[in-house]
Order: structure tokens, then sequence, then C-alpha cells
């Protein structure tokens, strides 16, 4: 039996990042959250092991003030991630961790892996479509992890991110994901919207 892509200790030291102060959403407990979600659409899966690879790295390295966290994020994945797959596997799995910048689905050249991909950005965007109680509880916080930015800056730039996710077609790209999440998440959406403009729509 081949080792696994990711073992113990190198879960351990992914771990420990994740524990650092500052990370009040982007957190170990947002990786558990994905990596629950992983488990329960494994069969949808072509590789459930890289999937999984990509939850643990794609927001290993997390620096609010910084532009270039899923590059950073991929390139450390790439480093530990050499010697226990093949280069091909290794690609795959930073194009998921890169991917997760845009939430856009990566071109990967077999509609498989493909699938794989956008099942993995649908499992980072889940939150949008949770029960507005913990919707919100997300958005204070991520407003935590900017408290830096002053609050004028922070609501342009949040309602910004939020309005891009409202005016595409479907802010989930697969079908599982859409009718899980869909309705609920431009639900929240909208009226976090509302709420950081002061009024309607």
């Amino acid at each position: 039996m081949s080792a696994p892509l990711l073992d113990t200790a190198l879960k351990a030291e992914l771990a420990g990042l994740y524990r650092a102060p500052g990370r009040h959403y982007h957190g170990l407990a947002h990786i558990e959250a994905l990596l629950a979600l992983a488990a329960e659409y494994r069969s949808a899966l072509s590789d459930p092991e890289a999937v999984e690879a990509a939850i643990w790295f794609h927001d290993a390295i997390y620096d609010s003030r910084a532009k270039d966290n899923e590059t950073q994020s991929a390139d450390l994945a790439r480093s530990k991630l050499t010697g226990r797959t093949d280069e091909t596997r290794i690609d795959r799995i930073i194009a998921m961790i890169e991917a997760t910048a845009t939430h856009e689905v990566p071109a990967l050249a077999d509609p498989d892996h493909v699938r794989d991909a956008a099942l993995l950005l649908d499992m980072d965007l889940s939150i949008l479509g949770a029960a507005p109680d913990v919707f919100d509880a997300y958005e204070q916080a991520v407003r935590r992890e900017y408290d830096w930015v002053v609050e004028p800056a922070w609501k342009a730039g949040r309602a910004a991110v939020l309005k891009n996710f409202l005016a595409r077609p479907h802010i989930f790209h697969t079908p599982e994901f859409r009718d899980r999440f869909e309705a609920q998440a431009r639900e929240n959406t909208a009226r976090s919207v509302e709420r950081l403009a002061g009024q309607p729509l």
C-alpha cells in the first residue's frame, strides 16, 4: 500500500500554522469543516486525497495584509509534497489551491479533475450558504482578521467582494452545492451588502 499523501506529521505541522494568532476564520476549524464536506462528498471525487491535500494547504499561509497568500500556500504545498507523489498530481493540487484566490474553476485536462476542483471551490464557499447566524459569525470573524482596515474601506471592499459573487449566474459551480446552498448564500450575501451599505440594494 502506498504512503499517504499527507501523513500525521505533516498534518500536525499544517495544523500548527492554522492555530496562529489572528486567524479568526481562516483557522483549523475552517479546514476541519472542509474536510468534513470532502468526506461527505468523497464518492463524487475522482482523487479524494488530492482534494484533501488542497484543503489542508489552501490557507496554510494567511496574512490579511498580503495579496499573494494563495501563491505562497501553493509554493509551500509544492515543497512539502515533492517526492510524495508525481509532479502531474502536484501540479493539479497547486492549481486547486491557486484557484481559491478567484474561485474560478482552473483549466485542467481531465473533466474528472475539473469536477474535483469545482467541488473544492464550492466547499470553500459553503459558509456563504450557512444558516444566517453562522454566516453572521463568519462575517464578524473575517472582519476581525481585517481589524487593521478602517471601517469605510472595509465596507467598500467587503461589499465589492460580495457583489461579485451575487453578479455571477451561480455562486456554486456544481449542481450538488447549488441545490444545497445557492438560495441561502444569495440571501445571506445580499443581506450583508445591504448592511454594509446601510441601505437596501
